[in-house]
């Protein structure tokens, strides 16, 4: 943490989200994994130098590291409220077709980003649009991926949405599953899921 502060004050990060243009994949993951580290504090020099654009570029890259730490990067900048806002805004689409991608990781990773996107309303309608709740739901019903819980959480808020709870309400033997899981965070999320779905106003 001394040193991704050290590094804000230095004032490096338009530097380093620059260079994600010219380095080679091997610096470009180096790269990334500073400015995860750095997002996690603070967020806003980023946002202002247009680190987003750029991060939507590299989440379509051939090579699968740089795809998931782009995508853990975006999840650190979802952490910050104006980080979010610019997610719901630019990134959700590519997010979402992410979420079918070969590699767990990189699943993992666009999961939790895109948990964090639809927090707000406008990222949950975002996210409605570009058709999420199949692909989450897909990740929910395999026991073995690291994406479970984010994907929970995810469709439980898209489930806030009348659109998204019609669609779900099919699918509550998916999350009636997650109770027997080992783990007891994916339990718990999976028990608020079905409350929020079978919610009647």
């Amino acid at each position: 943490p001394v040193g991704a502060v050290a590094i804000l004050h230095a004032g490096l990060i338009p530097l380093l989200v620059f260079k994600l243009k010219t380095e080679s994949d091997g610096i470009q993951e180096l790269i990334l994994d500073t400015l995860s580290n750095c997002l996690r504090v603070e967020a806003s020099e980023a946002l202002a130098t247009g680190a987003i654009t750029i991060l939507k570029e590299k989440l379509t890259q051939s090579s699968v590291a740089i795809r998931s730490k782009a995508a853990w990067v975006l999840l650190e900048i979802g952490t910050h409220p104006e980080g979010k806002s610019i997610l719901c805004e630019e990134v959700i689409p590519v997010l979402v077709s992410l979420l079918e991608d070969k590699d767990p990781e990189v699943q993992a990773s666009a999961t939790g980003a895109l948990m964090f996107a639809t927090v707000k309303p406008q990222g949950r309608f975002s996210a409605l649009g570009a058709e999420a709740i199949p692909p989450l739901l897909k990740l929910v019903a395999e026991e073995t991926r690291k994406a479970r819980l984010s994907a929970i959480k995810t469709l439980t808020m898209l489930a806030e949405l009348p659109e998204g709870r019609k669609t779900l309400l099919d699918h509550t033997e998916t999350f009636q599953q997650c109770l027997n899981d080992p783990c007891e965070a994916v339990k718990r999320a999976a028990k608020i899921a079905i409350s929020v779905i079978k919610w009647k106003p």
